[in-house]
């Protein structure tokens, strides 16, 4: 099962925008507290409208608690990590795969990250930034995963008005 883990989220928007590419991608989410706003926030429900009630959603108080109800390969995005995201093999989908990211002020902590240096990754990119927008970074993530697994049990042809929809007249 694949998994993304939000280590203290603080924009609405963001977590909104990754919980629906939660729903699109069978992709089971994990809020670590403290959370930089409501679950109920309008901004963050606008994100995910009519798909939140499809989400699969766990909070949890700490990243102790988390640990200790979360066994699997954890894997850190971090603009300090030295091996670029593809450079991980997520073939085995019977694994539980953990893509564990920071909070958008500064990222995840270093005590949590200097144990697991062989699991930080980052996603390649020019020195003219310091970071994509985390809501892109976990879509970039999951896909990767997702494309090493042959997108599992996803649909691959246009479920509502037909795969041959282009080609009809």
């Amino acid at each position: 099962m694949i998994n993304i883990v939000l280590y203290q989220p603080e924009i609405p928007g963001n977590t909104g925008n990754i919980m629906r590419t939660c729903v699109a991608t069978n992709t089971k989410l994990h809020l670590i507290k403290p959370l930089g706003f409501s679950l109920d926030d309008k901004h963050m429900k606008r994100s995910g409208l009519d798909y939140i009630k499809y989400l699969d959603c766990v909070v949890y108080e700490n990243y102790e608690e988390f640990t200790q109800q979360n066994k699997g390969m954890y894997y850190y995005l971090t603009r300090y990590g030295n091996k670029p995201h593809t450079s991980f093999d997520y073939s085995d989908s019977t694994e539980n795969i953990y893509l564990i990211f920071g909070k958008e002020s500064t990222g995840i902590p270093k005590e949590i990250l200097k144990d697991s240096l062989d699991h930080c990754m980052r996603i390649p990119m020019t020195n003219k930034t310091r970071a994509l927008n985390l809501s892109n970074c976990a879509a970039i993530m999951v896909y990767e995963v997702l494309r090493q697994q042959n997108y599992n049990e996803l649909l691959k042809t246009e479920p509502f008005k037909g795969e041959d929809y282009l080609t009809r007249d």
